[in-house]
């Protein structure tokens, strides 16, 4: 979170984005230990829902092509 924009934000070396809420609450889980079912299974409980699975795929199918998240082996 960042205080001074209220934010959440991505910095990365072409500028800077301001993430809305879902976006910043995927992000925050995106450690490169969890899965995307794991993701998807802990934001369902943290925001007592069901279905985010295409919404949260979708997000990070998105951030993938940005290069803004990246797949490590």
């Amino acid at each position: 979170m960042e205080p001074a924009q209220n934010a959440h934000v991505l910095l990365y070396p072409e500028g800077m984005i301001k993430l809305n809420g879902s976006a910043g609450e995927i992000m925050k889980r995106c450690d490169g230990v969890r899965t995307l079912t794991e993701i998807t299974a802990d934001l369902e409980r943290a925001f007592a829902t069901t279905g985010l699975g295409n919404e949260v795929a979708a997000f990070v199918a998105m951030a993938l092509q940005n290069k803004w998240l990246e797949v490590r082996s």
